[in-house]
């Protein structure tokens, strides 16, 4: 009896140990969940692979310059889900990007909804449904020449 009970603790224990690592590896807790910014600028790079897709893409700021941002979206199987193919993005396609950006003010954020060079609209994953626009917030002041919206773009 006494020896079930420890392998069944020892069982729980081994569980939390793989569990906690997981959960925080999708945590959101360096985003601001509450902010979009919307920019549009040029694609430097679309990376489509596991666990999750990136975009690169540059854009002047307010006093000219080129500030390079990093955007993550969600895993391909999702992002297929939101119309996204592994050629959606070319590197010199013009882009609007609508993102969640980070915290601490560096041009990183995760993709709400991108506008192709053709006017379609495609959503970033991260749990939206298809065909519905990303979850709207408060406006906040953005950085890298972004403007701030408390609605994703139409689709």
């Amino acid at each position: 009896m006494k020896d079930r009970l420890v392998t069944r603790v020892a069982w729980v224990f081994a569980v939390l140990i793989v569990a906690v690592p997981v959960w925080a590896h999708h945590g959101n807790a360096a985003f601001d969940a509450d902010k979009r910014v919307t920019m549009k600028g040029s694609v430097t790079e679309w990376f489509w692979a596991n666990p999750h897709c990136f975009l690169q893409f540059d854009v002047k700021d307010d006093s000219g310059n080129v500030v390079h941002w990093v955007a993550e979206a969600s895993n391909p199987p999702d992002m297929i889900n939101h119309g996204w193919t592994k050629g959606a993005l070319k590197v010199g396609d013009q882009v609007t990007v609508t993102l969640i950006p980070v915290k601490n003010g560096k041009p990183i954020g995760r993709i709400a909804a991108v506008v192709l060079p053709n006017g379609q609209t495609l959503g970033g994953g991260f749990g939206a449904l298809p065909g519905q626009p990303a979850r709207s917030g408060a406006a906040a002041a953005g950085s890298g020449g972004g403007s701030t919206s408390n609605e994703a773009p139409k689709q």
